[in-house]
């Protein structure tokens, strides 16, 4: 029993990073109906920057911030700087093929993952980095025959507080209702005064920018980091946005949770050499039983 507690603990950890990544795909898709490939590359880019911080900062950071302040410094660093590349993807890579349709835009969005993958590759090197191993310190809390250590809690603590502050902003502001009525119609939305460039701006913002605090999470939780990591990963996520319902953040949410929870168990009971194998095998389930998701594809309801 307490081998199944320990794996669900450890599979809402990398669930935690699926949902966080899934969330980006969801926004996208649920304003633009983009499928925006490059995110799993904006994850990888924010892991990178910040393993830099951390790398050649670690002295300086830590002796004016601490050992907290230093990697809240170097999630800080990674969120606003992959922010910055999120919007010039978009002005550059998808802006001007909006009005061609959707296919030209996936094409688009494809070919600024291969840039985005190739760059991390020249500026870093192909090799796998290490981020600094005592980051965190190496405790563990033992609840009965159950072991989760300081990481782990940090980790989901901080996923769950991102997550419903995500949610509250989505559900409960008026830019949110915003958002959602542009998600709805578009045009609609717009004639009611709507500023729908806005919008675009805000979700290739937060986008990216979760998608960069998830990467120094996994960083830290893994250690290693590769520059094609994004695609796993982004792969991974937009099967949990299909499993809780394309452009649903509610279920963007719950899905990378439950893929999380479903790999780390396959992985334990059946064998860890098939986990990804898991993923496809549930994806194709989802797509064959529920194509819109477990909770739902958010599309407009016309009258």
């Amino acid at each position: 029993m307490h081998l199944l507690l320990e794996q669900l603990i450890n599979g809402l950890t990398i669930g935690s990073f699926y949902a966080l990544i899934a969330l980006g795909y969801s926004m996208v898709y649920g304003v633009l109906k983009l499928i925006n490939f490059a995110h799993g590359d904006f994850f990888t880019l924010g892991s990178y920057l910040g393993y830099t911080v951390l790398v050649f900062g670690t002295a300086l950071l830590t002796a004016h911030f601490g050992l907290w302040g230093g990697m809240m410094a170097a999630t800080v660093v990674a969120a606003i700087s992959v922010s910055i590349v999120g919007i010039v993807v978009e002005r550059l890579a998808y802006r001007p093929v909006y009005p061609a349709g959707r296919l030209p835009a996936v094409v688009s969005a494809l070919g600024a993952s291969i840039f985005l993958q190739n760059a991390i590759m020249v500026i870093w090197g192909p090799r796998y980095q290490a981020y600094p191993s005592q980051l965190i310190p190496n405790m563990h809390f033992q609840f009965g025959d159950i072991f989760i250590t300081l990481l782990q809690i940090i980790i989901l603590v901080f996923s769950f507080l991102l997550m419903s502050v995500l949610y509250y902003v989505i559900q409960r502001t008026t830019f949110g209702a915003a958002i959602r009525a542009a998600a709805h119609d578009r045009h609609t939305a717009a004639l009611m005064g709507i500023d729908f460039n806005k919008v675009i701006l805000f979700i290739f913002t937060l986008g990216p920018a979760l998608g960069a605090v998830t990467g120094v999470m996994v960083g830290m939780y893994y250690r290693q980091i590769s520059f094609t990591m994004g695609w796993n990963y982004g792969l991974k996520a937009f099967t949990a946005t299909i499993l809780g319902g394309i452009g649903n953040i509610p279920g963007a949410m719950f899905g990378g949770l439950i893929l999380g929870v479903l790999e780390m168990l396959g992985a334990s009971y059946i064998s860890a050499a098939w986990k990804d194998v898991f993923v496809f095998l549930i994806l194709i389930l989802v797509l064959i039983f529920r194509p819109t998701g477990l909770f739902g594809e958010k599309v407009a309801e016309k009258v």
